[in-house]
This record gives structure tokens, sequence and C-alpha cells, in this order.
């Protein structure tokens, strides 16, 4: 299929002043040459990067090793000014238009950061449909902040395959949705059910934009519930597919590549369909998928067969304390509509999915290390890497760690200590006890075909306000804001870390606050959870036919 021609795009120009905190109206903080400046390192230098790896150079020692290293440095630097062929991925459908940051009366919700409107293909599953895309994945042409002030310039170079896919399925991209990220000081989403509460992250802008109808769907990032969580809170549809099944090429926020995906966000199950069929399948750019990712994915043909026959496990600690009583009601009469469709319902355990967390936290902490000492997008792939976001990020990691919350510098700080003190053993277990956690959950589903769940065991909490003092909110920080140890993530982590698909499906309110269940299931299976939603969207609604007491 023909997508369009790889032209050069004409780039966003540069935004105003006072847009962002730390954009004045002249260089923006990224500088797109920052990759190529050279400076001969001091001796000074030498000796204190050799102290930072255990080794001591007296003066004689650190000249011999500063003019070798300044020789070297030199040749990278001349390799770098090179004019080459870097063989940009094509970008197609170039004919777009730049945007604009919205007005606050557009975007009363913060759920924007930029806005635009841009197509392909004329035809195809998402024609007439609208759709955003977190700050986090590349379209080309459009400013990238990763929610970050200090990445003000950057605009991308190339389309994330999840773009490319899109505009070739027919949809119409309309901007760039916020999202809670490393320095948190542009927007801030509004929970559009009661704006006193939170409304989860990290993909916030996604879940809020959707919710209030701005967009059919928004693309999302989850590395432990960040689709799931502000879907439940926000009362949408969030998927977390099946590890690979959607491509992660040109997404960055990939901390931990094994526990990364990419989904999609909206209001219907009929939309959740399209865009996962228009944009799952094999990607020779992505170095995350396996064999096991199919070319193309058929969604649409049995989303209306039913789940007459479709065995559901309630998976007993899904429901571990605490969880909300009203939520566990809302939960279950869930399962109670899709059994009276003809489901088979019984109760199902799986004893691992209560050790996740901390298997998790020793992963996924050394991995985000890892990745931030490499570059943004992992190291070692043979793929595109983009440049000016990998510059943007590495120079926002270096130089403005400082001006990151209190919970990001301590999980870093942590990750530091915990490679140091076991030696990368704690990340290499990590990895190496999956296919045992994994054959835990398929045992269960040779059992049954859908586990069921709360996909978090309370609505969204009251937005909480720092304690007086400076030593007070940092400690407050860490501890009740640590992303490590929010109780929300308690049933969304372990699909990240199995690579099982997971939907979060809203099923009532509580207090006006929306519940959510959550449907996971075999590996690839991820149509069946779909067609498990619809069933439950056309027989009951996502509203009042399953409120608690109803």
């Amino acid at each position: 299929m023909k997508t369009g021609l790889s032209v050069p795009l004409r780039v966003c120009d540069p935004r105003p002043p006072g847009i962002f905190p730390n954009n004045t109206g002249g260089s923006p903080v990224f500088r797109r040459e920052i990759a190529t400046v050279f400076s001969a390192p001091s001796l000074k230098r030498i000796q204190q990067l050799a102290d930072m790896l255990g080794v001591h150079l007296d003066e004689a020692e650190a000249s011999i090793y500063r003019e070798a290293a300044e020789e070297q440095l030199r040749a990278i630097h001349d390799f770098v000014r090179t004019p080459m062929d870097e063989q940009i991925p094509p970008v197609g459908f170039p004919g777009r238009t730049c945007g604009r940051i919205p007005t606050a009366d557009e975007d009363p919700y913060d759920a924007w950061l930029w806005k635009c409107e841009f197509g392909g293909l004329q035809e195809g599953l998402l024609a007439g449909r609208t759709v955003g895309f977190k700050d986090h994945i590349s379209v080309a042409g459009l400013p990238q902040t990763f929610a970050s002030s200090a990445v003000d310039g950057l605009v991308s170079t190339c389309d994330a395959t999840v773009v490319s896919r899109v505009l070739a399925a027919g949809g119409r991209v309309i901007g760039k949705n916020s999202m809670s990220g490393f320095m948190d000081d542009l927007k801030h989403p509004v929970n559009p059910h009661n704006p006193l509460h939170t409304t989860g992250g990290s993909s916030s802008g996604s879940a809020v934009a959707v919710a209030i109808g701005d967009v059919d769907i928004s693309f999302g990032g989850d590395q432990g519930g960040s689709v799931r969580i502000p879907a439940a809170y926000c009362g949408v549809l969030g998927l977390k597919p099946t590890f690979g099944l959607i491509s992660h090429f040109g997404a960055g926020f990939g901390f931990e590549p094994s526990l990364d995906h990419i989904g999609p966000l909206t209001s219907t199950v009929q939309d959740m369909a399209r865009a996962l069929e228009s944009t799952a399948g094999f990607d020779s750019l992505d170095p995350r998928q396996g064999r096991d990712i199919p070319v193309k994915l058929e969604v649409l043909s049995a989303l209306t067969t039913g789940v007459a026959g479709t065995r559901i496990g309630v998976l007993q600690e899904g429901f571990d304390e605490p969880v909300n009583p009203h939520v566990r009601e809302g939960v279950l009469k869930a399962v109670q509509a899709l059994r009276n469709e003809g489901a088979h319902v019984s109760t199902v355990s799986v004893p691992e999915h209560r050790s996740i967390g901390k298997i998790y936290a020793a992963l996924a902490l050394e991995g985000s290390r890892a990745t931030v000492d490499t570059v943004f997008y992992g190291a070692g792939a043979k793929t595109y890497y983009p440049a000016p976001e990998i510059t943007a990020m590495d120079q926002l990691w270096r130089d403005h760690l400082a001006e990151f919350p209190p919970r990001s510098i301590f999980s870093q700080l942590v990750a530091i200590l915990s490679h140091q003190d076991f030696h990368g053993a704690a990340y290499a277990k990590a990895h190496n006890v999956r296919p045992a956690i994994v054959r835990a959950y398929d045992a269960a589903f040779a059992e049954v075909d859908i586990l069921a769940m709360p996909t978090v065991r309370d609505v969204a909490p009251a937005i909480d306000e720092d304690p007086p003092g400076r030593l007070a909110a940092i400690e407050h920080d860490i501890r009740d804001r640590n992303w490590m140890s929010w109780p929300s993530t308690y049933n969304t982590k372990p699909a990240n870390y199995t690579g099982h698909p997971a939907l979060a499906i809203p099923c009532g309110k509580v207090d006006g606050l929306p519940i959510s269940l959550q449907l996971v299931g075999r590996h690839g299976a991820d149509a069946l959870l779909l067609r498990a939603a619809y069933a439950l969207q056309e027989s009951v609604g996502f509203g009042s036919a399953v409120e608690p007491g109803a």
C-alpha cells in the first residue's frame, strides 16, 4: 500500500516566549547542535572520571590518558560532523500542518500539549476517526517534550510506527497529549469526573482527552499500568496489548524495554478494535518483537460473536486487601453480566501474582538506569536511532536531574545502589525467573480463557498536597508518590512483566468516580478480550447497569 512520499517536512515555528517555564524567547534549552560539540578533556576531568571508575591516576598517568582520549574523541567528533546518509525511515503523508499550543479555553482539562490536524489515506479502518498520541511517541514535524520544559525546542524528525500505521489506516491526527513525566512542570491533566481527584498516569492526557470526547482514540504508553490506570480513573477503555504486538519503534520512555508497551485508549470497543487491528503486527524496526508476532491481527471479524462458552476465571489474588468493597461489588457484577451472556465463570488462584512487585522493582530500577547510561531508546539493536530525541533526553538527564521530583531522584539512587551492591545479580534474576512466572499464569489459562480482577482496587484518590516543610515534602514524595510502591499498580504490573494482554473496562461508578474491570488473556488473545468487552458494552453498557447496589 502506498503511504505517501518521503520529502522534507515543514517543521514548526519556534514557540513564543513564556509558553513553558524555561523558554525565555532566546535559544531553547535543547539545541540540536549539542551532539556535535567537542571539548578536549582537562587533566582534572580525566582524574575525576577515573575516580568514578574506582581507579586513581596521578597527574603523570592522567596526562597519558588525557592525550590519548583527546585523539579518540577528536576522531569521534569528526565522524559526528561528517555529513552521511543516516537512512531516516521514510515519512509518509508529509503534507501536515505545524499546529499550535491550545489555549486554556480550548483545553480546560489540560489534556493537550500540542494541537494540529492532518490525515493520511482517505480510506481505511480509521477513516473518520480522530487520533492523539501521548507525547513520548514521535510524530515527525511536531514538537516533543516528554512533559519536561527543559526539552522545549525538540522537533521529531521521524514517525513512530504506530503513527505511520494510523495514517495509513485513514486516521486523522489532531495532536499530542500531555502526560506525567520527568519534571512534571508542564500541564497537569484534570480528572473530568472530579477535579479534586487524580487522573492516574502516565498516559493521563490521553485518558482525559478520550473521556471528554476530544478524540476518538489516543495511544499511550504502559510500563506498569500507565495506560490502564488512567483509563480506570477516567472511565474509558485502555489496552496493554500482548508484548510486542504493537511496535514500540519511535516511542521513548522505555526505561526497561522488556516491560514497555504502546496501547490505545478509547470510549468504545469498536474504536479499540479498529485501533488495534490497524496498528498491530510485525515491524522490522522494533527489536523487541519476537517470531510470535503476526504480520497482521484480525480483531473486527469476530468482535460481535459473543462470549458463550468462554471460560472466565475470577483471580482470587486480584481482590487482595486493601480493596474498596464497592469496587469489588462492581467488578463482580460486571463478571456476572458476562455470565448472563453465556460465559462460564469460576474462581482461580495464581499465588505468584502477589510476588511480582518485588521482582518488578529489581528489574525496572536497574533497567531504567541502564537506559539512562546508554541511550534513551535502548542500546545494541540494529534499528534506527532518532538522534535529536536521544540527544535531548540525554541532556535532560545529565543537566536537569536536580530539577526532577524527589521520587525520580530516589529511584535513580536506588538503581545505582542495587547495581553496586548486587553486581547485576538482581537484574539478572528478575529476567531469569520470568519464564516460571509466565508458566504460573499459563497454568491458569489451561483452565480458563480470561482472568478477571479489578484494574485498580479503589477509585481515583484525591489529589494530595505537599505537607509543610521541605524535608516533610521530600519524604512524602519519596514514600507516597513513588511509582514503585503505588498500591494502584498491584494488578497492572504483572501483565507488563509477563507480557500477557490486559484490558481495562469501565464498569460503573462509586460516588461519581469510575471503577474498572481488568481482563487478562493468553499471549496473543487480545481479540478475545475485546470480544468480551464488546459483549459487556452491548448487554449492560459501561455505566449504571453495573453500578454497585443497582
